[in-house]
């Protein structure tokens, strides 16, 4: 169905480029992760661009729900765009880049990123909260390419940055109107895509044009369905006109491609993280990194960047984070072709295991125990929820026949779903138990046993679950309506399966309240998991009240870490 024509670029031309890229990015994933040979063959550009406006959309939407709650509360109806109910132009660029900065993943997803926030510090900048005409998103294609090279230490041509200056120059030329200067950008971009690989020779050789420049090109055709209501037509993947490689032969250049471009030598680990710094800081930590490693990008600012870098020494490149400020979702990524390449031809593939478990986990140090007890974990910090995408590459990490999907918070069990989906389609059986809390995945996990039959174990583990009742301590950020009466800033609420059971104003007592009400219906083992907010003396002071007032109950206690509540709460 066509979109409605938008004569300005305004919030809700964002929120539609958004969605519409997202689903243009899920039908061409799987062609442009197979086009990826630079700046390392790793197959993964496509899906990273994904991850990233996944992460993009997520952040637009909470601003639009938010004003809408907003709306509702003081009566305003259905507010438009730029009205006191509705989100500005700045508000939905800001979430935009936001999202697209915390969720970035790979070099092609932080350089997208960086153009997002270029775009973002024109438009929210220009005051007017209804939107920008064409003139204004020429000035932002223009500042985005210009930034995105800038963040780029060495930038290279026939990449993303060639596509993103072309799209830029051919939008200078455009009329002023917004749906010209989309549709004319996409075309410069398309021309340039074209022309890649006779910019770098590891395309040509490979027979394919750029894998990040085709997602921004697949980006752009969103963006002009957006503004026109027409899409320009299907921007599948590119192959150079004069490639005569069959199938096999191809993805045998794209290697040699690969390792002629980084050298047999290359770096071995893909490091990204955010960082929390100050600018000072920041440009030391770029000069440090340049000489660790390469294709390295440092995107971001106002004391929030996201880096990536590739480097043979990967624990040299997290200690230089921490000399900058302080890094956090820190991923490490070790290259499999470089596996190859040192190894030989014919290692054997590893062989997938029978069953594997994979689990969110709000804070490290829960994701240490379920590691320990065997599964792979997906770390969730406060506001910062998975999107689909990277549950779905941490079934695929988990390298299983047999996956168990354990989501632990009742708003990702529809994200859980999703990915369980998509991992159904390339053959892997996956079954969802739908677990509200990290406790309840805890008791599924203690009764899980590989070697029963898959039903039976999926069985098991959900009944284990259901069994279990889960609370949790937490401090309000804001006043509210909750089942509880209206709590304030500040306020210590006690929560008892979802549910806001007692408002306090000390954690321990709240705490104890909440354990009393639980165990009201009776129970056999209590677990607590301690965040690093919880006051010292909390798990003792509840240890020693089941002690003294339930006879037989026995308490565990973990360390959860910065898991977002000071305490969680299990009974079963």
């Amino acid at each position: 169905m066509a979109q409605v024509p938008q004569r300005f670029f305004d919030a809700l031309a964002v929120r539609t480029w958004c969605g519409l890229s997202l689903r243009a990015l899920g039908r061409a994933r799987e062609e442009i992760d197979a086009i990826n040979v630079y700046p390392v063959a790793d197959g993964d550009t496509g899906t990273n661009l994904y991850l990233t406006v996944e992460s993009a959309v997520a952040a637009v939407e909470a601003v639009f729900a938010a004003h809408e709650v907003s709306a509702a509360g003081a009566g305003a109806g259905h507010a438009r765009p730029g009205d006191a109910g509705g989100p500005s132009l700045a508000d939905a660029v800001r979430a935009m880049a936001h999202g697209a900065l915390i969720g970035a993943r790979g070099n092609s997803g932080t350089i997208l990123a960086q153009l997002l926030r270029g775009m973002t510090q024109v438009l929210a900048a220009g005051g007017e909260p209804a939107g920008t005409d064409g003139p204004g998103l020429r000035l932002a294609l223009r500042h985005a390419a210009d930034s995105a090279r800038q963040a780029v230490a060495h930038p290279v041509e026939g990449t993303v940055l060639s596509v993103a200056s072309a799209a830029a120059d051919a939008a200078d030329a455009a009329a002023d109107d917004c749906g010209s200067v989309a549709r004319a950008a996409y075309e410069g971009a398309r021309a340039a895509l074209a022309a890649t690989p006779g910019q770098l020779p590891v395309l040509e050789r490979a027979g394919v044009v750029d894998a990040g420049g085709q997602g921004l090109v697949t980006l752009l055709a969103a963006l002009v369905e957006t503004l026109t209501g027409e899409a320009p037509g299907a921007a599948a993947p590119v192959r150079v006109p004069h490639a005569r490689v069959g199938h096999v032969d191809r993805l045998v250049a794209e290697r040699e491609c690969a390792a002629e471009g980084s050298g047999t030598d290359g770096p071995a680990f893909e490091v990204i993280y955010l960082l929390e710094a100050e600018d000072a800081a920041v440009a030391r930590l770029r000069h440090r990194l340049d000489a660790l490693g390469d294709s390295l990008v440092v995107v971001g600012g106002d004391g929030l960047w996201n880096v990536h870098v590739h480097v043979d020494d990967a624990g040299a490149a997290v200690e230089a984070g921490v000399e900058a400020g302080r890094p956090y979702r820190i991923r490490i990524t070790h290259f499999g072709h470089g596996d190859a390449r040192t190894a030989g031809a014919d290692r054997p593939p590893r062989e997938r295991t029978q069953r594997a478990v994979v689990a969110v986990v709000p804070g490290e140090g829960l994701a240490g125990l379920y590691t320990e007890a065997g599964a792979t974990t997906v770390l969730a910090r406060p506001g910062e929820p998975p999107a689909s995408g990277e549950l779905v590459q941490a079934v695929r990490r988990a390298h299983a026949r047999e996956v168990v999907l354990l989501p632990n918070d009742a708003e990702l069990r529809h994200t859980a779903a999703a990915a369980a989906e998509q991992a159904r389609t390339e053959g892997i059986r996956v079954a969802l138990i739908p677990t509200r809390s990290a406790v309840q995945g805890i008791a599924a996990l203690a009764v899980h046993e590989p070697e029963r039959r898959f039903d039976e174990d999926v069985v098991a583990m959900t009944s284990a679950a259901g069994a279990t009742r889960y609370g949790e301590v937490t401090v309000a950020e804001r006043q509210s309506w909750t089942t509880a009466g209206i709590c304030q800033a500040g306020d210590v609420l006690g929560l008892i399966d979802g549910d806001v059971a007692v408002i306090g104003s000390d954690v321990t007592a709240t705490a104890v309240t909440v354990l009393d009400r639980m165990l009201a219906a009776g129970g056999e083992l209590v677990t607590l998991v301690l965040g690093d907010e919880a006051p010292e003396a909390v798990a003792e002071h509840l240890q020693t009240r089941v002690r003294e007032a339930y006879l037989a109950v026995d308490t565990v206690v973990y360390r959860g870490g910065r898991q977002g509540a000071p305490l969680l709460i299990g009974v079963e």
